[in-house]
């Protein structure tokens, strides 16, 4: 399969806490991954990295085929330019625990702007697809609302919205129900699981909510201090995982592991 994520001897610290420590990965494309595991062991920090929020210290990353944090010039990796990292990222869309809409603008705007700023879309097209985005995820009717008038829940399907109005190559989903009151929690998950179902789009999502990680994904991977204790199949990982420490993990979540 096409591999378009692969992390490669990755490293990253903050101050003397070390994050990643020679992590390689791969995401093939079109798969749904879901990141597991306890708080500060790395899984968000992965997902800033791939959308250049955080740099690495050490190892490559690529793309696509392409090195996100590198430039190869003649025969040398050098460190990428901002030319280059502003095109890798073009490719990615992240939405975030928060769900950062614009309080200004519109639901409808909200998803139109970012479509004419930064791909160039025409307003009438743009509009047209935020409308049946809107749709998509269950807020017709919400077009002329303005954020403060939404739900979390209803915000944060906003964000998807807008995030797949982009068309990337890779959608990531960093703890996307962890900011909303536990009745609307539901309503989110359920919208991400008929993305997963019906589009080719890569997905990347770090989540505590097991029981949506082994409707959403694909492929399960375990990480405690920056490194990937165990991964598979959500099937094997929830019901007859390998190692102790994924079985004492998630015991904590789902009863009879």
């Amino acid at each position: 399969m096409n591999k378009i994520i692969e992390f490669q001897d990755v490293s990253k610290s903050f101050g003397s806490l070390q994050v990643l420590e020679n992590l390689n990965m791969h995401v093939n494309s079109g798969e749904k991954l879901a990141l597991i595991g306890p708080s500060g062991s790395g899984k968000t920090t992965i997902l800033r990295i791939l959308m250049t929020l955080e740099k690495i210290d050490g190892g490559v990353v690529k793309v696509d085929g392409d090195y996100l944090w590198h430039q190869k010039i003649g025969d040398k990796l050098e460190p990428a330019s901002e030319k280059h990292l502003h095109k890798m990222r073009k490719n990615i869309c992240m939405v975030f625990q928060q769900f950062n809409l614009f309080p200004h603008l519109t639901v409808l705007n909200n998803i139109v702007q970012p479509q004419i700023l930064i791909k160039g879309v025409d307003k009438v097209d743009a509009s047209n697809k935020a409308e049946e985005l809107l749709a998509l995820v269950g807020l017709e009717g919400k077009e002329s609302h303005y954020p403060h008038q939404l739900s979390g829940g209803q915000q944060q399907r906003v964000a998807i919205a807008r995030a797949l109005a982009m068309d990337p190559k890779i959608m990531l989903f960093d703890e996307v129900t962890s900011a909303l009151d536990p009745e609307l929690v539901e309503e989110v998950l359920s919208v991400l699981r008929q993305l997963a179902e019906n589009t080719n789009t890569t997905m990347l999502t770090v989540t505590h909510e097991m029981n949506f990680a082994r409707d959403f994904a694909d492929r399960v991977l375990f990480f405690e201090h920056g490194r990937i204790i165990e991964s598979g199949p959500p099937d094997i990982m929830f019901t007859n995982p390998k190692e102790s420490r994924t079985r004492d993990f998630l015991k904590n979540f789902i009863g009879g592991i």
